[in-house]
């Protein structure tokens, strides 16, 4: 049995990643959501997986933590370009973006949580937040110049790169970050992918409320 272990999707940019990769992929691997911030949620995980972090892929016997480890299972088990670009340079390349979103950006995540559903008042644009948000545009500007004339996306067609920089884009909507030119028209092309719009309307759907700190939740509820 394969079944790929989610958090919300409303706040879990982690969760995010590992579901569009695996919509992506063709594999037709069944999801299952399990709420964050709630102490029986978290105890259940650990009895389950050993650990209460999400996404957890479970195929058989085995359990693959972390997002990138996840995509890379899934790109050995999916036709190839689905999952990471066919041409060699720009698969080394999107790996390369992916790791990099995957290992920093600690002031973006921190300062401007992932909720899809919210709209709220942007933090002050400084000191690291500034730094990782142009660092973001930098690697964007860079992929779409190799690749404009395939297709809207970093590397012409939808792959894991788009899907691990999606929450980036969710982020800049929720916080009223405005883009313009090719990285507007790129924001809006990863807004409006079929895969996001779906996602978009589960996490709309998802009954659970979280009140997100630094390092994370720090309470959850259920909406009335």
């Amino acid at each position: 049995m394969t079944e790929l272990i989610l958090g919300n999707l409303n706040y879990s940019s982690w969760s995010i990643r590992a579901a569009l990769v695996s919509r992506m992929s063709g594999l037709n691997i069944p999801e299952r959501i399990v709420p964050l911030g709630f102490p029986e949620t978290k105890q259940a995980l650990i009895a389950e997986t050993g650990l209460h972090t999400v996404p957890v892929l479970k195929h058989e016997d085995l359990y693959i933590r972390d997002s990138l480890s996840i995509t890379e299972w899934m790109a050995e088990q999916a036709e190839p370009g689905l999952v990471w670009p066919e041409d060699p340079g720009q698969r080394a390349l999107a790996r390369s973006v992916c790791a990099e979103m995957h290992s920093g950006f600690i002031a973006l995540r921190s300062q401007m949580p992932v909720n899809i559903r919210a709209t709220t008042p942007s933090p002050a644009i400084e000191g690291d937040l500034e730094g990782n948000i142009n660092r973001v545009l930098t690697i964007w500007e860079t992929c779409l110049g190799q690749s404009a004339e395939q297709g809207p996306f970093l590397f012409g067609n939808w792959c894991a790169a788009d899907a691990f920089y999606a929450p980036v884009v969710t982020r800049f909507r929720t916080y009223g970050y405005s883009l313009d030119g090719r990285l507007g028209d790129y924001a809006n092309a990863v807004w409006s992918h079929p895969d996001l719009i779906t996602l978009r309307a589960q996490a709309e759907k998802e009954p659970w409320e979280i009140e997100m700190g630094h390092l994370g939740p720090v309470r959850a509820w259920v909406r009335a």
